[in-house]
């Protein structure tokens, strides 16, 4: 059974820190374009970063350049979003996808581009 699990969310004050962790299992990570996605109350979903399949192409939404960073560990099966500078708009759950037929490209526009999904995590940026 393909499956991905996040993991790391949490309440964190503005300015603070999180890394999430996307780990998949059934599946080999490293041969699939990994999306992170988030989804305020009230809000649709969007695109955060994204990584191509050999980690040679990535993409991030202007709200989070130079603040969040996707990475892989491919011995642990696993994705990594570090989080840095968090702002209470970074506020959300947050959903790791994966797909193997983005061929060396990711997406951040089409969530619908990913096939499998993770339950998502919680993360809250207040005071």
């Amino acid at each position: 059974q393909l499956q991905l699990v996040e993991s790391g969310g949490g309440l964190v004050q503005p300015g603070g820190s999180l890394r999430l962790s996307c780990a998949a299992s059934g599946f080999t990570l490293d041969l699939y374009a990994i999306g992170w996605f988030r989804q305020a109350p009230g809000k649709e979903r969007e695109g955060v970063l994204c990584i191509s399949s050999n980690s040679g192409t990535g993409r991030y939404a202007d709200s989070v350049k130079g603040r969040f960073t996707i990475s892989r560990d491919n011995s642990w099966n696993t994705v990594y979003l570090e989080m840095n500078s968090l702002k209470p708009e970074d506020t959300g759950v947050y959903y790791c996808a994966a797909d193997r037929h983005l061929f060396g490209r990711c997406v951040l526009s089409s969530a619908g581009s990913y096939e499998y999904w993770g339950q998502g995590t919680q993360v809250i940026v207040s005071s």
